[in-house]
């Protein structure tokens, strides 16, 4: 299950768009460790204990790290994040250089670097990716939730290095999808899409969760995004997180930018 596979501005694009995904810490924050393993359960009866640790809040903020790498190349940022469920997804990097809004309705960012700014859908990174993208998938991304509802479909279960492996009895047609679930938490470790025809891969890890006021959520995650022979590598890590706070969603792109064609 290891990732093929962005042309260039593909890869730049996407790095804009991984910004969006994270948070993590808090006063009440602890990582959560394994517990006592179940590896006996049906693929509906492991749905259905995923679906038990859905996150619940009205709102979120944290800060968050975000390293990511193509090639040799590597940087990394910290940003402010805010979400309101289910409504709106917000990050600003220090002093508002660069802010991005993500709604159910529209995705937007400017960028005071280089005077420029994005205002659209979600039509681009749909193509980007190889799937329908809409807020619904990004907002589960954020939250550890599967890419897609799972009682949507029928799953085959099997088990493999002590984790469940969950995948659709019938694959879509353009690409293949599975899902990683940790036998104890029943939280998804790992989720893998594959576009074998236009050799892409996305793949995003869990690599260790949190509980954040009785809530379940990512505490380190890792994106890796490859086509072709180009692969984009976005380590996440959240910081200083707080839940159900009342929050504002500033965001007005600056007067005389140029926009971005995508």
């Amino acid at each position: 299950m290891r990732p093929q596979i962005l042309k260039k501005p593909h890869i730049l694009s996407l790095c804009l768009f991984l910004l969006f995904f994270g948070f993590t810490g808090c006063k009440s924050t602890k990582t959560v460790t394994a517990g006592d393993s179940n590896l006996k359960l049906s693929a509906k009866q492991l749905i259905k204990e995923n679906q038990k640790q859905a996150p619940e809040f009205k709102t979120l903020q944290s800060k968050l790290k975000i390293t990511y790498s193509e090639g040799d190349k590597t940087q990394s940022h910290t940003v402010s994040y805010r979400m309101e469920k289910d409504k709106v997804l917000w990050m600003s990097a220090t002093f508002g250089i660069i802010r991005a809004k993500i709604t159910p309705q529209s995705v937007a960012f400017y960028n005071k670097l280089d005077n420029t700014y994005f205002e659209g859908d979600f039509k681009y990174f749909s193509k980007l990716l190889g799937t329908a993208l809409d807020f619904e998938k990004v907002q589960n991304i954020i939250l550890g939730e599967a890419l897609f509802n799972l009682k949507d479909e029928t799953y085959n279960v099997s088990v493999y290095e002590g984790k469940y492996v969950l995948q659709p009895k019938n694959q879509r047609e353009l690409f293949e999808i599975f899902f990683l679930v940790n036998p104890s938490l029943f939280k998804v470790t790992s989720q893998q899409l594959s576009q074998m025809s236009e050799q892409r891969h996305l793949q995003i890890d869990y690599l260790a969760h949190q509980e954040v006021d009785k809530q379940v959520l990512p505490e380190h995650v890792k994106v890796i995004a490859v086509e072709g022979t180009k692969e984009l590598i976005a380590e996440l890590e959240f910081k200083s997180v707080s839940l159900n706070e009342d929050l504002r969603f500033p965001f007005k792109i600056p007067s005389g930018f140029k926009k971005i064609e995508l």
